[in-house]
C-alpha cells in the first residue's frame, strides 16, 4: 500500500514539473510587472538623482577605477593574479571579508526582511564568533599548506576526487545562486532609482543588470585580487556611511525616533522579535542555533569566496588580524541594514515622513492580490524618499559598490576555482601567463553565465531574497562542513570518508531543494518532505554526513601520518601558530566578543 501510494505521489510530482515548466515563462514576466505595477501605485513620488548625485557616483567610480587600474600592473604570475602576491595587509583584508560578505543582496534583503519579519533573520548576521574561527582555528591549516583554493586544501589533506567534487559544487553554486541573486538585488535597486531613465522599469531593471555585471567583470579581469582586495576595502566605507545615511533620517522622520521603531516591533512581537517559539512554522529558535552555525562554517570557514582573502596575507599573523577587524565590522550589519528596514515599516506604517509628506512602502502582489510589503524594493525606497540631494548619490554609490564588490570577488574565485582546480589538473605544464590568461577567460564565462541566469531569478527570488539564501545554504552547507571540522579534528578520516560524506550530503541536499521546489504545500509523503522545515533539514544532513564520513573511513585503510603533517590538529607545528599570536590579538577578539554577546542580549530584551 506505501509503495502503491508513493507511486502515484511520484506519478502527481512528475505531472507538477511539468506544469511548473508551463508557468516558469508567464510567472516571470508576471511577477516584473506586478513588482513594477505596485512600486507605481505605492511608491511615494519622488524627484529622480539630481546633478550633484550624479557627479558624487561619477567621483565614485572614478576611483575605484583608479585603484583597480593601479593595481592592475605588473600581473605576472597565479600568486599575483589570484593572491594579490600573498603580502596583503591587515585593514585591506578585514575590509575585503566584510564589503565581500555584504553585497546587494545583504542590503536589499536585510532591509526587506526587517521590513517584513524584523529581527528573524539578525543570527545570520551574527557570526562574528564564526569569522574569528577562521582566523584562530582554520587560516593557520590553509595557510600553512600554501594552497591557492579550499578543493585544493580538500586534495592534500585527502585525495584528488574530493578536490573535483568540491569544485565542481563551488562552481554550480557561484553561478546558479551568488552571482545571480546578487545581479537580481542590483537590478532591483536600478528599477526603482531609475525608472525616469528609461521606457519602463523593466527596462531599467535589465540594463542595470547587464551594465553593473559587464563593468565588474572588466575590473576583476585586469585586476586580479589585488583589485578586488584595494577596492572592496574602499566599498566598505561606502558601504558603511550609506547606511548610517539612512538610518540616521529613518529615525528623523518616525515619530518617536528609536523608541517608534520599539513600539512598532512591540506591536508585531509575534513576526518581528529575535527569537521566535518552536511552533513558529518558519523560524522556530532550536531550528535557526542549530542551522546559522553550520551555514556560518561552511560559508566563513571553507568556501573559497571568502577564505581566498587570508590567504593573500603576507603572513599568519597578518592572516588572523584581518578576520579580527572583519568580525569586528560584521557586527554592524544588524542595526545598519536590518533595522532600517524596520524602520520603513514603522514609517509606512505612520503614513507620513516629518515634513507631512505620505510614504507608503510598495506593497507585494501575487496573482493581483497584496500580500504585504514587497521586502525587495524597501531599502531603495528608502534611499529615493528620505535622503537630501548629495547623500543620496552617496548611498546609491553604496548599494553599487555592494553589489560590485559581491560580484568581483565572485568573478575572481570562480576564476580561481576553473584555473588551479580543473585547468591545471588537465594541463599541468602550464605556464604561469597561460594560467593567468585562462584565469581572466573563465571570469568572462562567469560573467556570461551569470547574465544567462537573470531571467528565471524573479520567480526563484519570489519569497525574499534573503530567506531564500538561507534555504540554499541549508542544503549546501553541511556536507562540506562536516567534511573540514572532521579532516582538522580527526585525523583518522581519510579520503573515502571525505567523498562519500561530500557525495551523500549534496545529493541529498539537493533532493531536498528539488522537492521542496517541486511539491511544497501539496500533502503526502513528497509533501511533508517539501514543507519539513528547511533549518531543521540542516542540522539532520549534518549529522548524516558526519555518520557517513566516520563508518566509510573506519571501514577503510587509515591515512599515513606522513601524509598529514600540518594539516590536522594533531600534526600541525603548534609552537610556530603560537608564535604568530601577539598580546593585542587576544584583547581584540575579546572586544569583537564582548561586542557580540552585548547585541545578542539586548536585543533579546529591547522590547
Amino acid at each position: 500500500m506505501y509503495l502503491t501510494s508513493f507511486f502515484a505521489q511520484a506519478e502527481q510530482a512528475a505531472a507538477a514539473v511539468a506544469q511548473t515548466a508551463n508557468q516558469a515563462a508567464a510567472a516571470v514576466a508576471q511577477t516584473a510587472n506586478q513588482a513594477a505595477a505596485a512600486v507605481a501605485q505605492t511608491a511615494p513620488k519622488q524627484p529622480s538623482l539630481s546633478t550633484l548625485d550624479w557627479i558624487v557616483i561619477a567621483g565614485y567610480f572614478a576611483i575605484i577605477a583608479l585603484i583597480a587600474w593601479n593595481a592592475s600592473r605588473q600581473q605576472e604570475s597565479t600568486s599575483d593574479y589570484f593572491l594579490g602576491g600573498r603580502n596583503i595587509g591587515w585593514f585591506a583584508i578585514g575590509g575585503s571579508l566584510f564589503a565581500s560578505n555584504i553585497g546587494s543582496e545583504h542590503i536589499v534583503g536585510l532591509a526587506g526582511n526587517g521590513a517584513t519579519i524584523g529581527m528573524s533573520m539578525a543570527h545570520w548576521e551574527l557570526h562574528s564568533w564564526v569569522l574569528l574561527m577562521l582566523g584562530w582555528v582554520f587560516v593557520p591549516y590553509y595557510y600553512n599548506s600554501k594552497v591557492f583554493t579550499m578543493p585544493e586544501f580538500l586534495e592534500k589533506r585527502f585525495n584528488a576526487t574530493a578536490r573535483w567534487i568540491l569544485s565542481i559544487i563551488s562552481l554550480a553554486a557561484y553561478v546558479l545562486t551568488k552571482v545571480s541573486v546578487t545581479v537580481y538585488a542590483g537590478a532591483m535597486v536600478f528599477q526603482v532609482m531609475l525608472p525616469d531613465l528609461f521606457p519602463t522599469p523593466e527596462m531599467a531593471f535589465w540594463v542595470g543588470a547587464i551594465l553593473t555585471v559587464i563593468l565588474t567583470g572588466i575590473y576583476t579581469v585586469f585586476g586580479g585580487l589585488r583589485a578586488v582586495l584595494y577596492t572592496d576595502a574602499a566599498q566598505a566605507i561606502i558601504l558603511l556611511l550609506g547606511s548610517i545615511f539612512i538610518f540616521y533620517f529613518g529615525l528623523k522622520n518616525l515619530n518617536g525616533g528609536w523608541s517608534g521603531v520599539q513600539e512598532f516591533v512591540s506591536k508585531h512581537a509575534e513576526t518581528h522579535s529575535l527569537w521566535h517559539p518552536l511552533s513558529n512554522k518558519d523560524y522556530p529558535w532550536l531550528a535557526i542555533c542549530i542551522a546559522s552555525p553550520i551555514i556560518g562554517i561552511w560559508y566563513w570557514c571553507t568556501d573559497q569566496y571568502i577564505v581566498q582573502r587570508t590567504l593573500a596575507a603576507k603572513d599568519l599573523t597578518t592572516a588572523r588580524r584581518g578576520t579580527i577587524w572583519g568580525a569586528g565590522l560584521k557586527v554592524m550589519p544588524v542595526m545598519l541594514f536590518l533595522v532600517p528596514g524596520m524602520i520603513g515599516a514603522a514609517l509606512s506604517e505612520q503614513g507620513f515622513l516629518a515634513d507631512g509628506t505620505p510614504f507608503s512602502l510598495p506593497a507585494k502582489v501575487v496573482n493581483g492580490e497584496v500580500v504585504g510589503i514587497n521586502g525587495d524594493v524597501v531599502f531603495p525606497t528608502l534611499v529615493k524618499s528620505l535622503l537630501p540631494s548629495g547623500i543620496r548619490g552617496i548611498v546609491v554609490a553604496g548599494l553599487l559598490a555592494a553589489l560590485m564588490s559581491s560580484l568581483s570577488s565572485l568573478f575572481n574565485s570562480s576564476a580561481s576555482l576553473f584555473t588551479v582546480d580543473i585547468y591545471q589538473k588537465l594541463k599541468p605544464q602550464s605556464s604561469q601567463k597561460e594560467l593567468v590568461y585562462v584565469g581572466k577567460i573563465a571570469t568572462v564565462v562567469v560573467v556570461g553565465l551569470g547574465l544567462l541566469w537573470i531571467p528565471i531569478m524573479p520567480a526563484i527570488a519570489g519569497g525574499g531574497l534573503y530567506d531564500y539564501l538561507q534555504n540554499v545554504q541549508s542544503f549546501l552547507a553541511p556536507s562540506i562542513a562536516a567534511v573540514f571540522l572532521l579532516g582538522i579534528f580527526w585525523s583518522r578520516t581519510n579520503g573515502t570518508g571525505a567523498v562519500w560524506g561530500l557525495g551523500v550530503g549534496f545529493v541529498l541536499g539537493m533532493s531536498k531543494l528539488t522537492i521542496q521546489g517541486i511539491c511544497k504545500g501539496q500533502g503526502g509523503f513528497l509533501g511533508a518532505i517539501a514543507d519539513f522545515n528547511a533549518y531543521y533539514t540542516c542540522g539532520i544532513l549534518l549529522v548524516i554526513s558526519i555518520i557517513v564520513i566516520v563508518i566509510a573511513s573506519l571501514a577503510t585503510p587509515a591515512p599515513d601520518k606522513e601524509h598529514l603533517e600540518g594539516l590536522t590538529m594533531a600534526s600541525i607545528n603548534k609552537a610556530e601558530v603560537k608564535a604568530s599570536i601577539k598580546p593585542i590579538d587576544y584583547v581584540t577578539t575579546g572586544i569583537v566578543i564582548l561586542m557580540i554577546v552585548g547585541v545578542y542580549l539586548y536585543f533579546s530584551f529591547w522590547i
